[in-house]
């Protein structure tokens, strides 16, 4: 079955329930505009809600909706092209631009979601989200329980976090573009629990922290970080966990307030740093190899009271802790720490 509006039709629903119900495999949906869901969160009102196998859905329009897409048991679906715009409210109440529920192996390309919650994934291995964008949300995407999925060069900007990673395995976060993600505490690429996880490629700026992760499950589940750019964060890179053993190698640290910050001593230092290249870094190339002569390293001196100690954070960089900072870098009360030992740093022009 092909139901196509032509860019001419609207669906409008009456302000209650879900407008549209796709409960069927292998039909095509293209060129409508659906408008006007309810607004219960329990019911999930939605724009659309898609309970079949390998349909497709593109260039539709759905907005003034609760939740925009609702794929619950549906499997090897693909939307694409399609604009989702949600009702204005306060981002926590809003429903889902999109939202997967233990459905696997859909497509979800090339779409544009504004003013959200979030892009939710739960219980849903194996999905493909490649070349969308979201302005305006509280997550930009969250996995739940959904490990293996693909996600790449989408653009995500003015979320809370960009992409929040929960017991979630096996993901490819690659080619993204993530920005200001700030409230809350929120990071612009945020893992917990999740190994094997590969992060490459991205660019994550003036968020409050570009990555966020803690230490993995085991040996064989570690982080590979490698290629990314992360510049002007208030921290590039966050560490919390008793061990580390991520790989992180290739990457920009640009003009980041904080470069990398750990939760505990020893927490960082466990971890393979190689080849990445720092703003901050002092050392010179005198063979003109484009490797540091020296490695590049980050010792824990006054800013591990605001790491260790949440609330202190408040006064990190103020004038009192830099003074403090200083005076501990010319006589130490005490033997720092090293967070990082970078044995090759890249050199940047």
């Amino acid at each position: 079955m092909t139901l196509d509006g032509g860019g001419k039709v609207i669906l409008e629903g009456a302000g209650r329930g879900t407008v549209l119900t796709l409960a069927a495999s292998g039909a095509t949906l293209r060129g409508l505009r659906l408008t006007r869901s309810g607004d219960s969160h329990d019911s999930v009102d939605s724009g659309l809600l898609i309970e079949g196998d390998d349909n497709l859905v593109e260039g539709t329009l759905i907005d003034d909706v609760l939740f925009g897409i609702h794929v619950k048991q549906g499997n090897r679906n693909r939307i694409v092209r399609n604009t989702v715009a949600g009702r204005p409210a306060p981002r926590g109440a809003r429903g889902d631009g999109l939202r997967l529920w233990n459905s696997r192996h859909n497509r979800i390309e090339g779409n544009a979601f504004e003013r959200v919650r979030d892009l939710t994934f739960a219980n849903s291995p194996d999905n493909h989200i490649l070349g969308n964008t979201l302005t305006d949300g509280r997550y930009g995407m969250q996995f739940i329980f959904s490990p293996r999925a693909r996600v790449e060069n989408n653009r995500l900007a003015d979320t809370d976090t960009g992409i929040a990673v929960l017991y979630s395995p096996d993901l490819i976060v690659r080619g993204n573009t993530i920005a200001h993600a700030l409230d809350g505490g929120g990071a612009g690429i945020a893992i917990k629990d999740s190994g094997s996880a590969l992060v490459e490629g991205n660019a994550v700026l003036h968020c409050a922290a570009g990555l966020s992760a803690n230490a993995p499950l085991n040996a064989e589940a570690v982080l590979t970080v490698r290629n990314n750019r992360f510049a002007h964060n208030v921290v590039g890179l966050y560490f919390y966990g008793e061990k580390g053993g991520h790989r992180i190698t290739g990457n920009r640290f640009d003009n980041n307030l904080t470069q990398v910050a750990v939760s505990a001593a020893g927490v960082g230092e466990a971890n393979l740093w190689q080849g990445n290249a720092w703003s901050d870094y002092q050392g010179f190339d005198r063979d003109h190899d484009g490797i540091g002569d020296t490695p590049h390293e980050v010792w824990l001196y006054t800013d591990r009271i605001w790491m260790e100690t949440p609330r202190a954070k408040f006064f990190a960089n103020s004038p009192a802790l830099e003074l403090l900072d200083l005076l501990e870098r010319l006589a130490p009360f005490a033997s720092p720490s090293l967070i990082l030992r970078d044995p090759a740093p890249r050199m940047t022009k």
